[in-house]
């Protein structure tokens, strides 16, 4: 059973949730603010974490940003009552895998969870290695590693590269990515590929500045070369 932690700090919210995910078949958990769940996070294994954005004591944006600094890629979805394009693009930046602004339909919510699992859960059938760049990259096991340690990438920044490498030598368009990766979310846009793309050749290429794997095709989107 996949196991959920709610990070939000309204009761009724997490009440709401927690109701809909048990009868989905989810256990779950919660922490009432950003401390209590970064705890949790840290101590516990989970298969997936709803984090709020505004929250006491240390903000959902924090929190993310800790988690993946400590190497935890457990998938997050952002629950926030903004909806400007920075606050998502920031959360994604951050390492978010997906995006949900308040009010939410449950129904895209949890349609949105089951993707992500089973994105997760795909990942541990067949065996995809190869070496790109600077990295030893396992997609079945969301694994890379430089020189024997651990490079932490987020499950969203391995669904693109994992994409580019399976489409090598051709061209991707930007709009290719956004409904492969993100669904044509109507929040997401170009700009926030190229920010993954950016972060990509920051942990990949050995000069990312003059990057030899993910190559920019102007006006188009980019080609992956081995």
């Amino acid at each position: 059973m996949a196991h959920i932690l709610i990070v939000e700090d309204e009761e009724k919210m997490v009440s709401l949730l927690k109701d809909n995910l048990e009868f989905e078949n989810y256990q779950v958990s919660s922490a009432k603010d950003g401390k209590e769940g970064l705890a949790k996070i840290r101590n516990s294994v989970f298969d997936l974490i709803l984090l709020d954005v505004m929250m006491p004591n240390l903000s959902g944006f924090d929190v993310c940003k800790q988690i993946r600094a400590d190497g935890i890629t457990t998938p997050v979805i952002m629950l926030t009552a903004k909806g400007e394009e920075i606050d998502k693009v920031l959360g994604l930046e951050l390492g978010a895998d997906d995006y949900m602004t308040k009010p939410f339909s449950l129904r895209e919510l949890l349609a949105r969870i089951k993707a992500i699992m089973r994105r997760t859960q795909n990942s541990t059938t067949g065996k995809e290695r190869c070496k790109i760049g600077k990295l030893d990259v396992n997609f079945s096991s969301y694994d890379a590693f430089e020189n024997n340690n651990q490079v932490t990438l987020t499950h969203r920044e391995f669904d693109v590269l994992k994409y580019l490498w399976h489409h090598k030598n051709s061209t991707v368009s930007r709009d290719d990515l956004l409904t492969a990766i993100w669904q044509m979310d109507d929040g997401i846009t170009a700009r926030t590929v190229d920010n993954f793309i950016l972060h990509l050749r920051q942990k990949i290429e050995f000069n990312p500045s003059h990057p030899r794997h993910i190559l920019t095709v102007h006006g188009i989107g980019y080609k992956f070369i081995e």
